[in-house]
């Protein structure tokens, strides 16, 4: 991180407990905050690109290239495999934890990564069996 700003000692242990989460029950969170508190969640890519398009529109569109999101759209027949490739693409994730994100499709996977990686994963979940979008 760039530099930490000062937070209560609340806000910290808050932090802290967040930190701990995998990224189906960071996902889980975040639609509960978005109900609960009427937001929407925004990405924090789009408001830094926004200065670099104030300077040049080739140098916007270049910054937004430069990451994807990789979408699981749908699992097609052979789940099995598609929660093994799930594992492979997030190693953190529990068996568990694949299997409903598999079965949560269309639900995104990986988010704001570089191109190589976003074509990886893309490649060993189509292999499993499942479609898979690059957005």
């Amino acid at each position: 991180m760039a530099e930490e700003k000062k937070v209560s000692e609340k806000i910290q242990k808050i932090v802290e407990e967040i930190e701990k989460l995998n990224v189906l029950e960071l996902s889980e969170l975040a639609s509960y905050l978005e109900d609960k508190f009427g937001v929407q969640a925004m990405a924090a890519v789009p408001a830094a690109a926004a200065p670099a398009a104030g300077g040049g529109e080739e140098a916007g569109q270049q910054e937004e290239k430069s990451t994807f999101t990789v979408v699981l759209s749908d699992v097609g027949s052979n789940k099995l495999a598609v929660i093994k490739a799930l594992r492979e693409v997030l190693p953190n994730l529990g068996l568990m934890d694949a299997k409903k994100l598999a079965e949560s499709a269309p639900k995104e996977i990986l988010t704001d990564v570089k191109k190589e990686q976003a074509e990886e994963a893309k490649k060993k979940l189509e292999a499993a069996g499942a479609k898979v979008e690059l957005k």
